[in-house]
């Protein structure tokens, strides 16, 4: 399985970068032009003036979770679709948080995904995403069809109907979950029903750890790839044969920032994945997913060239309470850049007897006691807290994107 899905998938890197610059370009005076919260946002950017990555980190971020508010201040899309464009379809996600789906083919950029898995023109689909509110099921159907291949829209639930229609449609590849997956032929298994039709697998929206990827492919038989993708941007990333990390989008910009901020963080560093798309009805820039990843070293052994990252890796909205008080990401961020002498740091969150502590580590050039004073005082002025600041070596923090951990126990 080693052909390509098309040309774009091994370009020279500085190649894409050009093309994509290109249409960053393109997108901002789209969106400021025709979308009126980006008109807003983006007032004092000259387009132009984007032609690189340093360029775009200096643009605002616009984060999942203000889209409910801006929704509800705008309804119903918060003035970030594109007011002169066609719209297809219409979504509620939880939240709630309402998307669009334009009118052209493969709107979600799912084919290129689908074609990696092994899935081919003239593959029955048998798709196991909801079909109802939100656009998990017409991500898939979408870029199946736009593939050429045929889709049973199976839906959620009903997990011994869906074992029959596999057993009477002999369907050559699934798209769902991979526990539904797994229970699907388990449940054929205990009918006696015949899946051995179904080869092939690309699942999504949940965790696919080794040993449920190898129960699926060694015991049932399916060869199993998985994608990231979310509502709101599409399919952003996905693996290959190589299965070597998941392989970014060619019609997408992906970042990996420091939770709380919109600043790249180094190559193999965890942090929150900021992704922008070219998609005319709905722009999004620099649009921050709330999940973490990190972005591998090199290319794909397969022979795609575009950027990789290791997947999803959990969430990055780590905000939590303390003495009754919320505590975000972006204050700990706040913190970080009134003291140049601090690389990276961590609020870690304790209890003693039931009484709430923090203690802010900061990796820091310095480890002068005056100068732990003086963070702490900017603690309490930005969290509105006092917390104790501990100065660490240098790289010494974990490498796992956390700004936030909560160690107390509730035991």
């Amino acid at each position: 399985m080693s052909e390509h899905f098309d040309a774009l998938e091994n370009r020279e890197p500085e190649v894409r970068e050009r093309d994509l610059m290109a249409a960053l370009r393109d997108t901002i005076a789209h969106a400021k032009a025709n979308a009126p919260y980006f008109a807003d946002l983006l007032k004092d950017v000259d387009p132009a003036s984007v032609t690189d990555r340093a360029a775009l980190a200096k643009l605002p971020v616009t984060r999942k979770h203000d889209l409910i508010e801006l929704q509800k201040k705008t309804p119903p899309f918060g003035g970030l679709v594109a007011e002169s464009m066609p719209v297809g379809r219409v979504f509620q996600s939880p939240g709630p948080i309402h998307e669009v789906e334009g009118v052209g083919a493969d709107y979600f950029r799912a084919a290129r995904a689908l074609f990696a898995a092994g899935f081919r023109s003239g593959d029955l689909v048998h798709n196991t995403f909801s079909y109802h509110f939100t656009p998990g099921g017409w991500i898939l159907d979408n870029g199946a069809r736009a593939l050429g291949c045929r889709v049973f829209p199976a839906g959620v639930g009903q997990t011994e109907l869906q074992a029959q229609a596999v057993a009477a449609m002999k369907p050559q590849g699934y798209t769902g979950t991979p526990s539904f997956l797994r229970i699907i032929l388990e449940k054929a298994r205990e009918l006696g029903l015949e899946t051995s039709s179904m080869k092939k697998a690309l699942v999504s929206g949940e965790a696919l750890p080794p040993s449920l990827r190898k129960q699926i492919q060694d015991e049932l038989g399916v060869t199993t790839y998985q994608c990231y993708a979310t509502a709101d941007l599409g399919v952003i990333a996905y693996e290959s044969e190589a299965l070597e990390g998941m392989i970014c989008s060619e019609d997408a910009i992906v970042e990996i920032v420091r939770p709380g901020t919109g600043d790249p963080v180094p190559e193999g560093e965890v942090g929150e994945v900021v992704v922008t798309v070219f998609t005319r009805e709905y722009p999004l820039i620099r649009f921050a997913t709330g999940d973490m990843s990190a972005v591998l070293p090199g290319t794909s052994p397969c022979g795609r060239t575009n950027m990789r990252i290791k997947g999803w890796m959990g969430r990055a909205d780590q905000t939590t309470k303390v003495k009754g008080m919320f505590v975000h990401p972006e204050q700990v961020a706040e913190v970080v850049k009134r003291h140049p002498e601090i690389t990276k740091a961590r609020l870690v969150v304790t209890s003693a007897d039931n009484v709430d502590q923090m203690t802010l580590k900061a990796e820091s050039s310095t480890t002068e006691p005056a100068f732990a004073e003086k963070v702490a005082e900017t603690v309490r002025e930005v969290l509105k807290l006092k917390g104790s600041v501990e100065l660490v070596d240098p790289a010494s923090l974990p490498n796992d994107g956390k700004v936030i951990s909560d160690e107390r126990s509730y035991e």
